[in-house]
């Protein structure tokens, strides 16, 4: 029972700050959208911060198994950085908390919000950090740094999909797939 009402406070923070943003929920709406009394909510959780934590815990978990199941071991490397970065940054675009705390740290700057996207692209980083240092170790990429690695990556995935289209048209996935190819494992000085 006590895990049952846990669940439901974490369902109904994260609609709160999927509806409200990180400043704006209380933990009065909490409770009133998981139908408990706020003293319930403090059994589990002391504080608004400790709640939104739990909260990003639960993103991160989820956004990492949608990573792991887009990896195919009978693919490449690039295939399946390919397809991590893509499933990744399809959840996050569609994720309504990601997406109002995106909205939120772009209007208002919050740094709970700023930190627990950092917490996300952290996640990211590290998850890209192992797949880089596997495929360093299976000799299917040269030796790197993987953090810089997965860093470089990371970012020009992000400018791919976001930077490019606010002045051009969005890039297919196969044309992102090309270029990563083009820019990143083969380089652009003519052998």
């Amino acid at each position: 029972m006590a895990a049952d009402r846990k669940k439901w406070i974490l369902e109904a923070a994260s609609k709160s700050f999927a509806l409200f943003g990180y400043k704006a929920t209380t933990m009065d709406q909490v409770a009133k959208i998981a139908n408990v009394g706020k003293g319930t909510i403090y059994t589990f959780f002391s504080t608004k911060e400790e709640l939104f934590d739990a909260i990003m815990v639960d993103v991160i978990q989820e956004m990492k198994r949608i990573a792991d199941r887009a990896i195919k071991p009978e693919l490449s490397f690039t295939a399946n950085l390919q397809e991590v970065l893509s499933q990744v940054l399809e959840f996050r675009g569609s994720h309504e908390l990601l997406i109002k705390l995106h909205h939120e740290i772009q209007e208002m700057g919050t740094p709970a919000a700023e930190e627990g996207m950092l917490k996300l692209e952290n996640a990211v980083l590290t998850f890209l950090e192992v797949k880089v240092q596997e495929a360093v170790d299976r000799k299917e990429i040269r030796p790197c740094d993987p953090q810089i690695a997965a860093f470089v990556m990371l970012r020009l995935y992000v400018s791919f999909v976001y930077d490019w289209e606010r002045k051009h048209e969005p890039l297919t996935k196969e044309k992102i797939a090309e270029l990563f190819q083009q820019f990143l494992f083969e380089g652009l000085a003519v052998r």
